[in-house]
C-alpha cells in the first residue's frame, strides 16, 4: 500500500528516484500513465494487470467507457526501476503534469501519484478546506 508524501526533485534526464517506503512495491516494475487532475499515477504492474482486467470488462457499447480507455491506456508507459531506484516520466506525461524539477509524490493506497510540487500544494489547500467540511458518507461504510 502506498501512504504518505516525499520530495524528490526530476534530474534533467527527466528521472526520478522512487522514495525508499515504495521500493519494494515497484521494483519489479511500474506503469505510469495519465491521472486525473493532471498528475500521474504509477500502479505496480502487478496491480495495472488487475485494475486492466476491471477496465476491460466494461462494455464496449458504452462511449463514457471507450473515451475513459481511450485516455487512461494511450497515456500508459511500463517502466522499469534502474540499480539506483531511478524511473524515467516519459516526455509526454511530464507534459501532461506540467511537471517542473520540484516534485511530490503521495501514495494514494494501490497507487502512487506525481505531482509538480507547485500544483500540489495548490490542490491540497483547496481540498483541505472541503476535507474538512465534509458532512456526508463519501465512501460507504467508513464513518
Amino acid at each position: 500500500m502506498f501512504l504518505g508524501s516525499h520530495a524528490p526533485k526530476l534530474d534533467e534526464k527527466g528521472r526520478i528516484i522512487l522514495p525508499a517506503k515504495f521500493r519494494d512495491e515497484l521494483s519489479g516494475g511500474v506503469v505510469m500513465t495519465r491521472g486525473q487532475e493532471h498528475c500521474i499515477y504509477v500502479f505496480s504492474t502487478r496491480e495495472f494487470e488487475a485494475l486492466h482486467e476491471k477496465i476491460r470488462q466494461a462494455p464496449v457499447t458504452s462511449k463514457q467507457a471507450r473515451d475513459y480507455l481511450r485516455v487512461f491506456l494511450s497515456g500508459a508507459s511500463a517502466e522499469t526501476p534502474d540499480k539506483q531506484h531511478r524511473v524515467t516520466i516519459p516526455s509526454n506525461l511530464r507534459q501532461y503534469a506540467g511537471l517542473s524539477r520540484d516534485l511530490v509524490v503521495i501514495g494514494a493506497g494501490s497507487r502512487a501519484e506525481i505531482w509538480d510540487a507547485e500544483a500540489w500544494e495548490s490542490y491540497l489547500a483547496e481540498q483541505e478546506s472541503v476535507f474538512s467540511e465534509t458532512a456526508e458518507e463519501v465512501i460507504p461504510g467508513l464513518f
